[in-house]
């Protein structure tokens, strides 16, 4: 049973996991915590809000350094606090609904803080700086009829050891069987996947495509046979459509709308014309490349960069017959090292220059994984002397460190945006501009 944290006469006992302390909870921090502190020890807290007063069981005790806690029972809540629209991914439960206890409009002012807070301390941004002014978060149309669930086109469950489908529990290779998962897209919810009986450690992934039937792999093998890829359609505001073929257990956006939001945010943001150069890094299976070549036209040039040998060969296909766009696969990093005035092969034959993008681009557009890019490939955009770079963003404690290295170097951060396109959970999407700093 758990204990209070209690002092005696000889002062404060040793604090272990398992202990129960009662903290007042502070702002936000990335990852779906809030800050508060315990003797004097900072203490990151799961399932509470800030501006609460919550008994917290702890959860990891580091002898120095910071200490890990769930609110269990609170005393003086939020009025952001609902109930839990995912009880099992609470203390205890399943990582992945960090935020299911937080009302909608609430998740967006705690996705917004965490921006604000990341760049501030991190990027180094003064509070009244122009993008961080009036900023806030997107919600997508159609989330807050939904109540934020049923928005996620892929999904990914383990059998434990009795074949249930489940999740891990959080920061635990224990596997929780669940009955449902309410953040699923509605064809997924229909596929039953809790209602059945899987190998015990299975791995199974469940993609429903904007186009064609809901895709089930077990262990990253078709269910029933037969395909595995999906068909994706883009349809943007001014009527274009863009089609792609995905690999079943490749990356894609995950919320329904995320690939038209995000589509649309980067051509606003890149604002490129005719005959424009592009470079493309991260470009997966060419979600931007496509339309980005669209925007260039036959006169124009986009060289896509991406380390993934999968999603590089759904790439080719989907940029077959865009003769202006050139992909070169390798490490990001490694491949713009490597560039030179070489223009090497010809564009469109899926396979470009082994090295490297044209030595000059209009402008970058970059999609990191979580790290975010680093200072090589930083350094590497900007001696290509874009007129702006745009950083679409996933993490903003990376964008924060990649801002700070651009701004050193003569960039600022102009314009910045930020979606929802993960309710429920910690996660939030950023679409950042950044160009040169005019000396006089």
């Amino acid at each position: 049973m758990a204990s209070e944290a209690t002092t005696g006469p000889a002062g404060p006992r040793p604090v272990t996991v398992g202990d129960v302390l009662t903290v007042d909870v502070g702002a936000p921090v990335h990852g779906g915590h809030c800050l508060a502190r315990h003797q004097g020890r900072v203490v990151f807290v799961r399932h509470a809000l800030p501006g609460e007063r919550v008994r917290a069981v702890l959860t990891e005790a580091r002898r120095k350094g910071y200490w890990r806690a769930d609110a269990i029972e609170v005393l003086t809540a939020s009025p952001d606090r609902v109930d839990s629209v995912w009880p099992a991914a609470g203390p205890g439960g399943v990582g992945g609904g960090e935020l299911a206890h937080v009302s909608l409009p609430g998740q967006l002012v705690w996705k917004r803080d965490v921006i604000t807070d990341a760049l501030r301390r991190i990027g180094r941004l003064d509070a009244d700086h122009p993008a961080l002014a009036g900023l806030s978060v997107e919600r997508v149309p159609g989330d807050l009829e939904r109540g934020g669930l049923h928005t996620r086109s892929r999904i990914e469950l383990v059998a434990d050891g009795e074949g249930r489908a489940g999740m891990h529990r959080y920061r635990s290779h224990e596997v929780l069987a669940l009955t449902d998962m309410p953040l699923a897209a509605e064809p997924i919810a229909a596929a039953d996947l809790f209602g059945r009986t899987w190998r015990p450690g299975t791995t199974i992934q469940a993609v429903a495509p904007s186009d064609g039937e809901v895709l089930i792999l077990v262990d990253g093998e078709p269910l029933r046979g037969g395909r595995r890829n999906v068909r994706e359609r883009v349809r943007l505001a001014d009527g274009r459509e863009f089609a792609y073929r995905v690999a079943g257990g490749g990356f894609w956006q995950v919320h329904l709308e995320a690939a038209r939001t995000l589509v649309g945010a980067v051509l606003e943001a890149a604002a490129v014309g005719p005959g424009a150069g592009v470079w493309d890094l991260y470009s997966g299976a060419g979600l931007f490349t496509v339309p980005l070549a669209d925007e260039v036209g036959p006169g124009g040039r986009v060289d896509a960069v991406e380390g993934d040998a999968r999603a590089l060969a759904d790439a080719r296909r989907n940029v077959h017959g865009l003769d202006q766009a050139v992909l070169h696969g390798g490490d990001v990093a490694a491949v713009l090292a490597e560039r030179s005035g070489h223009d090497g092969a010809a564009p469109g034959t899926g396979a470009g220059p082994a090295r490297g993008p044209a030595p000059h681009a209009d402008v970058v557009v970059l999609d990191p994984p979580r790290a975010g890019a680093g200072a090589a490939v930083m350094d590497a955009v900007l001696a290509a002397g874009p007129d702006r770079i745009v950083y679409v963003a996933c993490d903003p404690a990376a964008l924060a460190r990649d801002v700070a290295h651009a701004r050193e170097r003569g960039h600022e951060l102009v314009s910045l945006r930020a979606f929802d396109l993960f309710p429920h959970t910690h996660h939030v999407e950023c679409v950042a501009v950044l160009t040169p700093t005019t000396l006089g």
